[in-house]
C-alpha cells in the first residue's frame, strides 16, 4: 500500500498553533513579506504532516496557495502547488482542500493567459488521483469552454474527450449528464457523429425518470434528434419528439405539445415500416390529443389503413397543412427532399396492400395501381422483398407477380401429413358406415 494511502493516527494537534501562525503570515503577505511569510508556513506544514493532523495541514496548505494568489505571485503559486502535491506523505484531504482552493481562483483571475497557466499545472497536479478527479473534471471543462471562445472546437471537444465522468464515483450524476451532454455537443459540433453516437449511451434515460431531471432530458433528446436527423433515421427522431411530449413541462403548454406531437406524426411517417414502427403507430393513434390536430390525425389514418393511396390526391389535401406557417418552427415537410421520401413511403405501404389482397397479378397491372412505370414498379417489389416486409416472384415470360409465400419442406411434410390424416379418416368413416348398412339389409 502506497505510503499516502495508510491512515496516519494524529500524535499532536496543531489547530491552535495553526489559528496563531496564518494570520501572522498574512499581515506579513500584506507586508510584501511574502517569502518570509512562505517558509514560516512550510515549517508549519512540515510540522503538521509528520505529527499526523490532516486538517491543520489541509489549512496551512489553502493558506500558502491563498496568500501567493492575494499577492498575484503568480510563479510562486504554480511552483507551490506542484511542490505540495508531490511531498512525500501528504494526506489527501490537504491536498483535496489546496486543489478545490485553485480551482475557485480559475473563475476569477481575467488574464488568459495566467488563467490557462493555473489551469494546466492543476490538470498535471491532479492526473491519475482519484481522490481529486471532480476538481480535475471541472478545471478541464473550463479550459475546454476557453477553447470553444477561441474558436477552436476541436481543441475542446479532444480535451474533453479525455474525461470519462460516467466511471467518477464521487460526482453526482446530475453533473455526469451535464459533463456527457458537453461532450456530446463539442462532438457533434466537430462533426464526429460516431463518437456522439458511442458517448450518448453513456447516458441511461432511465436517469430521466427522476424529480427535476426534465432540461437535461430535452437537452439530451435534442442532440439526440440533431444525430438522427443527420443519419436520417426518422424512426428515432420520432420516438426521441415522443419522450419531449410526454414531458410534464411540454404537455402544460399547448403550443409545446402540439409541435413535439405534429413531429413525432411526421417523422412516424417518414420512417421505414417495419414491426416497431407498426407497433408505434398503432399507439400514437390511440393518444386523445391527436383529435386536436386533425390532418395529423387523418394522414396517419391513412397509413395504418389496408386500402390504396394516391400519391397526387394526398399531397395536394395536405401539403399546406403539413408545412409550417410564418412564424412557426420548421416542418421536415418543409424540405422538398422529405416530400420525396414520403412518396417512396407511400408506394411501400401501396406495395403491402396489394400483397395482402393478390396471390397473382400481372406486372402491368400492378404498376398502374401504384402510378409507376413497369421498371420503377419492379424496381420498389425488389427492394420491398430484400427487406422482407412481403414475399413474391416475378415471372418476367408471364408478366405475373406471384404473392405466395413459399413453404419450406417441413412445412410442406406437415400439410402433406395433415391431409394423409384427413383422408383416412374418411375412409374409416365410410367404412363404418358401409358396415353399418350391410348389417342392417341382413337382418330385414
Amino acid at each position: 500500500m502506497a505510503e499516502e494511502d495508510r491512515m496516519v493516527k494524529m500524535e499532536v494537534d496543531y489547530s491552535d498553533t495553526v489559528s496563531k501562525v496564518i494570520p501572522e503570515c498574512e499581515t506579513l503577505a500584506s507586508e510584501n513579506k511574502l517569502n518570509e511569510a512562505i517558509d514560516k508556513l512550510l515549517v508549519l506544514e512540515k510540522q503538521t504532516r509528520a505529527a499526523g493532523d490532516a486538517i491543520s495541514s489541509s489549512k496551512v496548505l489553502v493558506c500558502i496557495v491563498s496568500l501567493c494568489y492575494k499577492v498575484q505571485d503568480w510563479t510562486l503559486l504554480k511552483e507551490h502547488v506542484t511542490t505540495l502535491c508531490k511531498k512525500r506523505g501528504h494526506f489527501k484531504l490537504a491536498v483535496t482542500k489546496m486543489v478545490q482552493r485553485c480551482c475557485e481562483m480559475v473563475p476569477e483571475i481575467q488574464d488568459k493567459e495566467r488563467k490557462m497557466d493555473l489551469i494546466e499545472i492543476l490538470r498535471t497536479v491532479t492526473e491519475g488521483k482519484i481522490y481529486v478527479e471532480n476538481e480535475r473534471a471541472r478545471v478541464t471543462r473550463t479550459l475546454a469552454s476557453i477553447y470553444e471562445k477561441d474558436d477552436e472546437r476541436e481543441k475542446a471537444a479532444k480535451v474533453l474527450q479525455e474525461l470519462q465522468v460516467e466511471t467518477f464515483g464521487t460526482m453526482e450524476k446530475k453533473e455526469k449528464v451535464e459533463f456527457i451532454l458537453e461532450q456530446m455537443r463539442l462532438c457533434f459540433e466537430t462533426k464526429d457523429y460516431i463518437r456522439t453516437q458511442i458517448i450518448s449511451k453513456k447516458i441511461s434515460t432511465k436517469y430521466f425518470e427522476a424529480e427535476d431531471t426534465e432540461e437535461l432530458k430535452l437537452r439530451y433528446y435534442r442532440q439526440m434528434i440533431d444525430l438522427n436527423l443527420h443519419h436520417k433515421e426518422y424512426l428515432a427522431v420520432s420516438k426521441n419528439y415522443f419522450e419531449i411530449y410526454n414531458t410534464a413541462s411540454v404537455k402544460e403548454v399547448e403550443q409545446k405539445w402540439k409541435e413535439a406531437l405534429q413531429r413525432v406524426v411526421l417523422y412516424l411517417i417518414l420512417s421505414e415500416y417495419d414491426n416497431e414502427q407498426s407497433d408505434m403507430l398503432a399507439r400514437i393513434k390511440t393518444d386523445t390529443n391527436l383529435s386536436k390536430l386533425p390532418y395529423y390525425q387523418n394522414v396517419l389514418t391513412c397509413f395504418d389503413t389496408a386500402e390504396l393511396l394516391n400519391w397526387s390526391i394526398l399531397k395536394k389535401v395536405y401539403s399546406q397543412h403539413l408545412k409550417s406557417k410564418p412564424g412557426e418552427p420548421a416542418s421536415p415537410l418543409d424540405k422538398e427532399e422529405n416530400w420525396d421520401v414520403l412518396q417512396m413511403r407511400v408506394v411501400e405501404h401501396n406495395i403491402r396492400v396489394l400483397a395482402k389482397y393478390y396471390t397473382r397479378i400481372s406486372i402491368k397491372h400492378f404498376a398502374d395501381l401504384l402510378h409507376l412505370d413497369l421498371k420503377e414498379a419492379e424496381k420498389r417489389l425488389c427492394e420491398q422483398v430484400v427487406k422482407g416486409t412481403v414475399t413474391a416472384k416475378i415471372d418476367r415470360l408471364d408478366g405475373v407477380i406471384c404473392f405466395t409465400k413459399r413453404k419450406d419442406t417441413e412445412q410442406i411434410l406437415n400439410a402433406w401429413s395433415g391431409n394423409l390424416n384427413s383422408v383416412m379418416d374418411l375412409i374409416g368413416n365410410v367404412n363404418h358406415l358401409i358396415t353399418k348398412e350391410r348389417m342392417v339389409h341382413q337382418v330385414s
